[in-house]
């Protein structure tokens, strides 16, 4: 599975759970403005400063889980993808000069 795979699903859910949390999150509000003991200006208050720290902590710990995972694939030695554009690059600078010689060879 490609690197970028893992951190696409790791964000994904990320979101799902964000989402899960949020649709919760009105839930409870909307029984508590139901039962009186808030009235819907202060829910939506709730709810909006709920929500924007939660999206403050979730960027925060996605940005960690990022890190975590280059941490991990470079113990592990997997090479960056600049790594792997540099060694292609040296290869096809392999290739052409060994065409170039076995062509002057050939002359």
């Amino acid at each position: 599975m490609d690197n970028n795979d893992w951190l696409r699903q790791l964000v994904m859910l990320g979101v799902g759970t964000t989402s899960l949390v949020a649709e919760k999150i009105r839930e409870v509000s909307d029984e508590w403005v139901k039962d009186g003991k808030i009235n819907p200006e202060q829910a939506k208050s709730f709810v909006d400063d709920l929500m924007s720290q939660l999206n403050t902590e979730s960027d925060s710990v996605q940005k960690q889980a990022e890190r975590q995972m280059k941490n991990m694939l470079q113990d592990l030695g997997v090479p960056r993808q600049a790594e792997m554009d540099e060694l292609r690059g040296r290869i096809d600078r392999l290739e052409r000069q060994l065409r170039d010689l076995e062509n002057k060879n050939w002359r």
